[in-house]
């Protein structure tokens, strides 16, 4: 049985103005439209101060202007940003600026800069991938890599273009025969789809040389935000030790100032964002050094490939059934703690696969419950698994610096195909780079770094979050990099945490070895184009 709820009344002519703004004039959820985002979130401000309905808040304090504007992009700015202003100073109400957002293309950032651009949890950012494209191509003139203006003009500048085309010479020289060698490998299957299989052969060579790749390398990446998350962002890389994201922050906020002005007004002001980020950089300058006189420098001691688990709760199983027994109960919390603690093994399965249910597939996930037992991961990988990894913006993570100091390895595929000599030059020549600029340039020397050479990073998370990462990074079309990654993490949530009963219910991860990864997602692929 439906719902009954009333409806309001409008005139012909009000029905008539609110129509181009709103998805249905009768029903009681409705979307905006044809409005710009700071008049949709100065309504939406309004709305939390006001008894009336959204259609007439809009007709009453909002249409006149819209409608004497001109082009819809800028109508109704100047009462929304006067709106804000209020809002900000008077109230102090930083809730208002998650009210509206912006799509925004951030295109030729490096592999560095990408890593500060998805810092945020509370924005929403797809990249350019490494493993369907590739980097052979020069637009513009020249390999797809970040040269950074004070770099170029000091004499080490030439050695820095030398050494990053070199290694794009050797990515795009050895991507046909690495390409060749898989297709004999794995050969086609006849019947089969041969255009799937040709691009599950291209993406698993383009995923065996993508290591061969700098952190210079730039990529594409979309961004869709709030205000307030762009106020952040936009502080965190003036704060950045890094000159490509100082200057990106400008590009950045003078495109943001088109559409959502009233969002970001704080940015420039000194006594606002501009002690904001004097105080971000700040303290990570006094973090570094205070770090390095009281606790000394890394010594580098794990240098393999390698997934630690370093903290857990012994009784984070227990601490699950808690919450997932608390809703149904009428009794406080250290009572059903109580209660759970002396039930038997099989009554904690059969309440643990009540929760859980019958998982049809990865996306059917059991609820919060969940989140109440965490987990932290020591990490080494290489930087193309990492990148990856990064951006799973529940996870806490923090990461080291990118050298070529823990090593690397040559895969797999590369080595069988007698490929190994050339990608070890290659390697040899990003990490002899890296030495010759760490002395005069500091925060640019990564950028010499491949993608190939490994990285230590920690990961904090709770089991809902480690289910989703490590049913999505262990599939067969993941990267082989950061499919062990996820496996591992998995196996140490089992046998060294001793959560058997967490560790069944992510029941697909894939700890299978597989050939040609992608190619049952292409012949999926393919399938839905034919029947579409």
């Amino acid at each position: 049985m439906t719902a009954t709820y009333w409806v309001e009344e409008f005139s012909a002519a009000e029905r008539a103005r609110l129509q181009p703004y709103v998805t249905n004039l009768d029903g009681p959820v409705f979307a905006l439209q044809n409005l710009p985002e700071t008049v949709k979130g100065a309504l939406f401000a309004r709305y939390s101060r006001t008894g009336k309905s959204l259609r007439r808040l809009f007709l009453d304090e909002f249409a006149d202007e819209v409608e004497a504007g001109a082009p819809t992009a800028s109508t109704g700015m100047r009462r929304a940003s006067e709106l804000y202003g209020r809002i900000f100073d008077q109230y102090g109400d930083d809730s208002v600026a998650q009210l509206g957002g912006a799509h925004v293309a951030c295109e030729q950032a490096s592999n560095l800069l990408t890593k500060a651009l998805e810092w945020g949890r509370l924005a929403a950012y797809l990249e350019q991938s490494t493993r369907y494209v590739s980097y052979a191509d020069r637009p513009g003139g020249r390999f797809r890599y970040h040269l950074d203006p004070e770099l170029d003009a000091d004499p080490l500048g030439a050695e820095y273009r030398r050494v990053l085309d070199g290694l794009f010479e050797t990515y795009a020289e050895l991507l046909p025969a690495l390409s060749d060698h898989l297709a004999t490998v794995v050969p086609h299957e006849p019947g089969s789809s041969e255009p799937a299989w040709r691009r599950a052969v291209k993406a698993r060579a383009l995923d065996g040389l993508r290591g061969l790749l700098p952190a210079a390398t730039t990529s594409n990446l979309g961004i869709y935000a709030t205000g307030q998350a762009y106020e952040a962002l936009l502080l965190r890389l003036r704060a950045s030790q890094l000159p490509e994201a100082r200057s990106y922050a400008d590009l950045l906020l003078t495109e943001l100032d088109k559409v959502i002005p009233a969002f970001l007004t704080r940015v420039d002001r000194p006594d606002r964002g501009g002690v904001w980020s004097e105080y971000l950089a700040r303290t990570a300058a006094d973090t570094a050094k205070a770090t390095a006189e009281v606790l000394g420098d890394g010594t580098g001691d794990d240098q393999v490939p390698s997934v630690t688990l370093t903290e857990f709760d012994p009784a984070a199983e227990d601490k699950v059934l808690t919450a997932i027994a608390y809703p149904h109960l009428d009794a406080g919390e250290a009572e059903i703690a109580a209660r759970v603690a002396r039930l038997g093994a099989g009554e904690r399965a059969r309440l643990l696969a009540a929760y859980v249910g019958e998982r049809g597939n990865r996306r059917h996930k059991p609820g919060r419950a969940f989140e109440r037992a965490a987990y932290t991961f020591d990490v080494v990988a290489d930087y193309g698994a990492f990148r990856d990894l990064q951006r799973h913006r529940l996870c806490t993570i923090v990461w080291q610096p990118l050298t070529p100091a823990l090593g690397y390895d040559v895969p797999a595929d590369v080595a069988t195909a007698g490929l190994g000599d050339r990608f070890a030059a290659a390697m040899a020549a990003s990490a002899e780079l890296y030495q010759a600029l760490l002395p005069g340039f500091p925060a640019q020397a990564p950028y010499a770094v491949a993608l190939a050479h490994r990285v230590r990073f920690a990961m904090t998370m709770n089991a809902r979050e480690l289910m989703h990462l490590t049913e999505l990074r262990s599939t067969p079309q993941g990267h082989p990099a950061y499919r062990r990654v996820a496996q591992d993490m998995h196996r140490l949530v089992a046998e060294e945490a001793g959560h058997t009963g967490l560790a069944a219910a992510m029941r697909f991860v894939v700890h299978d070895e597989v050939d040609l990864g992608r190619l049952a997602a292409e012949r999926r692929l393919e399938a839905r184009r034919a029947t579409g």
